[in-house]
């Protein structure tokens, strides 16, 4: 499954789901199919997506290649390369910066 980000402010963020559902928990948000984060929820959703990647790079700090895993398990049982959370919030705390920036909201959908 496929899900998409989206909002008047900037471009798409296409996820595979299962990375779109933890971002939505680590957002603050229930991984609905459809859902949205409004220009209120916006403030919160950013801090806490940004205390995820902060963990994440504490986590990471100071070890070797060697010793962070080279793959990780999608859906369907799926092996496919590792990418840190740091590397996968990152487009889509810039969509979220940018629709606070333009007072939008953000919705999603597959």
């Amino acid at each position: 499954m496929i899900v998409t980000f989206q909002s008047p402010a900037a471009g798409d963020v296409i996820m595979f789901g299962d990375v779109a559902q933890r971002m939505m928990k680590l957002m603050g948000k229930e991984p609905e199919p459809k859902g949205i984060v409004t220009v209120e929820q916006l403030p919160d959703a950013i801090a806490q997506l940004k205390a995820a990647i902060d963990a994440d790079k504490a986590e990471r700090a100071g070890k070797l290649d060697e010793e962070l895993p080279q793959f990780e398990m999608g859906e369907g049982g799926i092996k496919r390369p590792y990418i840190a959370l740091t590397q996968r919030a990152a487009p889509l705390l810039e969509l979220l910066e940018w629709s606070l920036k333009k007072e939008k909201p953000v919705v999603w959908g597959v």
